[in-house]
């Protein structure tokens, strides 16, 4: 579908811009959008990969395994079905941390896994079980803890005078997405037609037994999975307890100081302002490394593996960025996209939700460098501390890009029959761009 879409803005931005004689706007903006993509992705290497880099210190911390222990009582609860110690239920609270910790790149092996060992206890093959219908819901709009680093990064080099401010309304909007694909999983499991047809013959082995003879293979993820159960990472030593609770101390009577001389002058919601604008990032980065040298990780030698990796996503990312900057800078460029902006302002605008902020929320189901590509290109037009701006910013990691996680992960779990995970997914996209809407008219309306 993205194939289509990339070929149709390429091919109407040189039809219009034919029939509307901006053919030269059209071409200056092929060249200047794809410089822009360069200099954009040079721009935000550097703090991409630091932060990548501390999330691998913090991930050799414990800090993987910690939200995987706080996640699984819930998941047994959501998940009645899939044994407790089952390989199935060790990839899904693995997968889940992950994406919780917005780890996208170690979320989708585990995702993988838990497909493949829900499909051990598939009794219908080749449809979805109410289980996989389920967990595609919840991993197409997961609530994301973590600061959105990319999208902060992205803001920066485009001028914001304040990065982190769409951490919390991305919060709020994963949180709806979330409850909005969950809720829809059980509501649209009783319609008849999405109900699990009658069993197939021979598929009468009792679940317990199925799990029981599930081959676990050496190695993967299934025997990495296990740790988060049974894995308890070693208390610190009494040396870094004491750098640890003197850093927080100091740390804290700063951030005391600070508020008593802002008090002076300003409000306590300006001054509550003013500490998350400038304290957010310097706090998450010293969170991340006291995760690590808690757990006495080796904090840089650990930070440059994970720096590495981040060298290796950043470059990964620049022919999709260059691809779809240039197509969205022809398709402004023509005029087409503001006699669209300008049809459908009347419908959207009512409810809150500006029409130039359209396209982001229709292009995130179906690809993530598009979305980010339609990001940029939105702060290049409106800036990125308007509102459509903070908007998009929040849209981009309000939801998953849902056609492609669906496609991957139906693959692993060799279903073809996805029932009711689409619709169910899709209306978790809806509630992340409702969530996220409301989010930003709370915060910057």
């Amino acid at each position: 579908m993205l194939n289509w879409i990339w070929l149709g803005l390429i091919l109407i931005a040189v039809l219009f811009g034919a029939w509307t004689g901006r053919m030269e706007a059209v071409q200056d903006a092929a060249f200047a959008s794809a410089k822009s993509a360069v200099s954009l992705v040079i721009s935000m290497t550097g703090f991409m990969i630091f932060m990548l880099g501390l999330m691998e210190v913090a991930k050799q911390g414990g800090l993987l395994r910690f939200i995987a222990r706080t996640l699984a009582p819930v998941l047994k609860r959501l998940f009645p079905d899939i044994p407790p110690d089952h390989p199935a239920m060790g990839a899904m609270v693995m997968n889940m941390a992950s994406n919780v910790l917005g780890l996208g790149n170690a979320a989708t092996p585990f995702g993988l896994k838990a497909m493949e060992e829900l499909d051990r206890l598939n009794r219908r093959p080749g449809i979805a079980s109410d289980s996989m219908v389920l967990f595609l819901a919840i991993n197409t709009s997961s609530i994301t803890l973590m600061m959105p680093t990319g999208t902060m990064v992205i803001r920066d080099h485009a001028g914001s005078a304040d990065p982190a401010a769409i951490w919390l309304p991305t919060l709020i909007a994963t949180t709806c997405s979330t409850i909005a694909a969950i809720s829809a999983f059980y509501l649209l499991r009783r319609r008849k037609r999405f109900a699990l047809p009658p069993e197939s013959a021979g598929a009468d082995t009792p679940i317990e037994e199925v799990a029981a003879g599930a081959p676990a293979e050496s190695g993967t993820e299934s025997e990495n999975c296990d740790l988060a159960d049974n894995e308890t990472a070693a208390p610190p030593s009494l040396a870094r307890r004491i750098v640890i609770g003197g850093f927080l101390a100091a740390l804290a009577l700063g951030l005391g100081l600070e508020v008593h001389t802002l008090l002076a002058d300003h409000s306590l919601l300006d001054t509550v302002k003013i500490i998350s604008k400038g304290w957010l990032v310097p706090m998450l980065i010293a969170a991340l490394l006291l995760v690590g040298f808690a757990a006495g990780v080796r904090v840089y030698e650990a930070m440059i593996v994970g720096a590495k990796e981040g060298l290796g996503v950043v470059v990964r990312i620049i022919p999709y960025l260059v691809g779809i900057l240039v197509a969205v800078g022809m398709f402004r460029a023509s005029g087409a996209m503001d006699l669209i902006i300008r049809a459908l302002d009347p419908l959207t605008s009512p409810l809150g939700f500006p029409a130039e902020a359209l396209p982001m929320a229709l292009l995130r189901p179906l690809s993530g460098s598009g979305a980010l590509g339609i990001m940029v290109e939105t702060f290049e037009t409106h800036g990125p501390d308007s509102f459509v701006g903070m908007l998009v910013s929040t849209l981009q990691g309000s939801t998953e890009t849902t056609f492609y996680v669906l496609t991957l992960y139906a693959g692993a779990g060799r279903v073809s029959e996805l029932r009711h995970a689409l619709p169910a997914c899709l209306i978790g996209d809806l509630g992340g761009v409702i969530g996220a809407t409301v989010a930003c008219h709370l915060f910057f309306g």
